[in-house]
């Protein structure tokens, strides 16, 4: 169970209002969402993702930017954001328990990976080779969206906001990530 309310519509006011009515129009409506419009002004700052993930779209591809965003919320235990994004590989006609990976495909889950782990120790060849298929402008893109989707898997976690209905039959397929074990 969430440790924050998760707004219900009805309950919504103000700037928080105007914003779930927009989200409802658009059948949009998901329980980070309902975690987020407890503050309009956090809602909003989260809410950049989406601009950030549409640039990585346009820079990396569809299906580039799951398999990446997939690698930074699963090597970050993220369940909701993992259980998402293997609901988006899956969507792809990919196995995400069994995911083989182009050279650039290997390179941006090493990247992804890396950043989570720790980000002042990427490696300097991971960039050598990064630089192969992006220049600088399309990498602070890479990286920004990181970034981002850092924060989201942290909200969520730190939140234990509820997996969404249509996510819990992929439950037992998220495996939390054990590096951080001792």
């Amino acid at each position: 169970m969430a440790r924050i309310k998760l707004v219900e519509q009805n309950e919504a006011t103000g700037a928080e209002r105007e914003r779930y009515d927009e989200l409802a129009g658009r059948n949009a409506v998901t329980n980070m969402k309902k975690g987020l419009l407890n503050d309009a002004a956090t809602y909003d700052a989260y809410m950049a993702w989406y601009t950030s993930w549409n640039r990585l779209v346009e820079v990396i591809g569809e299906k580039d930017a799951i398999l990446y965003a997939h690698k930074i919320s699963t090597t970050n235990s993220c369940q909701l954001c993992s259980l998402f994004f293997i609901s988006d590989v899956k969507g792809l006609g990919l196995d995400p328990a069994n995911l083989v990976y182009d050279e650039k495909e290997k390179a941006l889950a090493q990247l992804a990976e890396s950043i989570v782990k720790d980000p002042t120790s990427v490696p300097d060849q991971l960039f050598d080779e990064l630089r192969r298929f992006f220049n600088d402008q399309e990498l602070v893109v890479i990286v920004g969206f990181a970034g981002q989707m850092i924060a989201t898997n942290n909200f969520n976690s730190v939140f234990k906001i509820d997996v969404d209905k249509r996510l819990l039959p992929l439950l037992g397929e998220f495996k939390p990530a054990t590096w951080r074990q001792k």
